[in-house]
């Protein structure tokens, strides 16, 4: 069944500007700029007014349709992103081998390393993204903090590192060693 036409409003907070030109979207905030490529989902915008963007989808079937809330979702995370900013705290499970984490750079590029996990003598590293700031916790032992303004970016960073620390080839039941996502949210709790 075709829908004729669908549509979303989706509010913009003061201080934020959306500007969307040909499905790009360029969100401007006080804590910076993000942009998302939208080409792939075919959505038209319409500007209200300078506070709300209405999204429609015309002669969509059920899975269009569905796709027209997911876009209204990445853009909201946008405008959270340059308003309020994003932040997860991983924290280092281990029972026997302490698991040994610093922030190092390599011909310009940051890289998280991880040495000793399960006493292997393997080093992992895992790139960190543009606009994330990886640090240890000041006041909590064996936790890392990542923040930043997109969540696509944060999100994958601490994904990364949690997937690297699998256990293979053990009984992950009782071999619990790695980093996991122990909290998430904004930087600035409004």
């Amino acid at each position: 069944m075709k829908y004729i036409q669908t549509e979303q409003v989706l509010a913009i907070p003061e201080g934020v500007t959306v500007a969307i030109n040909a499905r790009t979207v360029k969100v401007v905030g006080p804590r910076g700029e993000l942009t998302k490529d939208l080409k792939h989902i075919n959505v038209t915008f319409v500007k209200l007014n300078n506070r709300a963007i209405k999204i429609i989808v015309h002669n969509g079937d059920r899975k269009h349709v569905a796709a027209l809330r997911t876009v209204k979702s990445l853009i909201a995370n946008l405008i959270t992103g340059v308003t309020r900013g994003y932040k997860y705290k991983m924290r280092y499970v281990y029972a026997h081998f302490p698991i040994n984490v610093n922030t190092v750079t390599v011909d310009g590029q940051d890289f998280v390393e991880i040495r000793n996990f399960l006493g292997e003598k393997r080093v992992r590293q895992i790139k960190i993204f543009d606009g994330v700031t990886i640090e240890q916790s000041a006041n909590v032992k064996d936790e890392l903090v990542l923040s930043g303004n997109s969540l696509e970016a944060v999100s994958q960073n601490a994904a990364d590192i949690q997937q690297i620390c699998r256990v293979r080839n053990k009984d992950i039941r009782k071999f619990l060693d790695g980093i996991y996502v122990s909290e998430r949210g904004t930087i600035s709790e409004e």
